[in-house]
């Protein structure tokens, strides 16, 4: 059985954990409904809901199979409550996807934007 999964961070192709979609399809870039904030939490980024004052992500759309999926969890940290897996609406009313968002504070953490890709290149470009 395969699975839709949204990435938006290091496992974007070209990222540093995009080795976990290897033998995985690559379906379309995509973006999420204006449900989310993302953080940068130490290298890699969290992407949070919010009730107010959300923002679109931006992000790929994989078709994974069971064994990448469950991989995916393991680096996820699903076992130990960092993010969860739920279901993620994007635009424009796409049929939702499954997606990780992390469950624990932000607080201190700065924002990313909607995109990891954009905040990597203005970090890099500004040392």
């Amino acid at each position: 059985m395969s699975h839709r999964v949204f990435v938006y961070g290091t496992l974007l192709r070209g990222c540093t954990n995009h080795f976990y979609l290897a033998g995985q399809t690559f379906i379309k870039e995509a973006t999420t409904l204006p449900h989310y904030r993302m953080y940068d939490l130490g290298g890699f980024p969290g992407m949070v809901e919010v009730s107010d004052e959300g923002l679109s992500i931006r992000g790929e759309v994989w078709d994974v199979d069971a064994a990448c999926l469950a991989h995916l969890d393991v680096l996820e940290g699903i076992a130990v409550g960092e993010y969860v897996r739920v279901m993620i609406p994007l635009l424009p009313n796409d049929d939702p996807v499954e997606g990780y968002v992390w469950l624990r504070s932000v607080a201190g953490y700065p924002e990313v934007g909607t995109s990891w890709r954009e905040y990597l290149a203005k970090r890099q470009a500004a040392t």
